[in-house]
């Protein structure tokens, strides 16, 4: 359990996930590079293109040290291809306690979504303190986070779906989130085109920010 646990703890440290939809593979080196650059070693692949296992296989393979995760993970069969090309954590958007339990056998970090009481104590049902709450800003935000996290009081929440440079502040400043899921850095437009200077720059934004806010 204890590199499960490690890997959580340096999630946490890092505090924001950077959420990315690769097209193309070979976008996978020269953003994970940018990423590295701007200080941010992590990155949550999502399983919504077809160039996400191999992107994944990549980065885990060219930057070793970096946590290199898979989203939108929805089976089991997803979940262990992910695995196998070398996802150090898990992220779902919402929860289903098959894949949840399947990946923990693998004593792989999992985050499955979670946005009223019911998820989250499903979510502690099955060991889990670390929650997804997405989407994030549709479900009510901040306001919403504070409220669950006043009855669930040793549940950490993960906030995904809307989170920007504009509001991660507030989210960051709230002694219950655990770190924040967001792509406004890598936007799917700017890897297309293939600005990772770009990326680079709104990843050191991104990291000052967190630094401001937990020093």
């Amino acid at each position: 359990m204890d590199s499960s646990k490690s890997t959580l703890e340096r999630l946490g440290k890092i505090g924001i996930v950077p959420v990315v939809v690769l097209e193309n593979a070979d976008d996978a080196i020269p953003l994970a590079r940018a990423l590295m650059k701007g200080g941010l070693p992590c990155a949550e692949v999502t399983f919504r293109t077809d160039a996400a296992e191999e992107s994944i296989r990549r980065i885990a393979k060219e930057f070793p040290e970096m946590l290199v995760g898979a989203g939108t993970v929805l089976t089991t069969d997803q979940a262990d291809r992910a695995i196998a090309a070398g996802a150090k954590f898990v992220v779902a958007p919402g929860l289903n306690p098959k894949v949840v339990k399947h990946v923990l056998s693998k004593n792989i970090p999992m985050c499955p979504g979670t946005c009223t009481p019911s998820d989250i104590e499903a979510a502690l049902d099955l060991g889990l303190n670390i929650v997804k709450f997405f989407p994030a800003e549709p479900s009510g935000g901040l306001k919403m986070i504070k409220a669950l996290g006043s009855a669930y009081v040793n549940v950490k929440f993960m906030p995904t779906g809307g989170i920007n440079a504009e509001n991660i502040r507030d989210y960051l400043a709230y002694n219950k989130i655990f770190a924040c899921g967001g792509s406004w850095m890598v936007k799917g437009e700017l890897i297309k085109a293939g600005k990772f200077d770009e990326i680079e720059r709104l990843v050191r934004e991104a990291v000052e920010i967190v630094k401001e806010v937990r020093g």
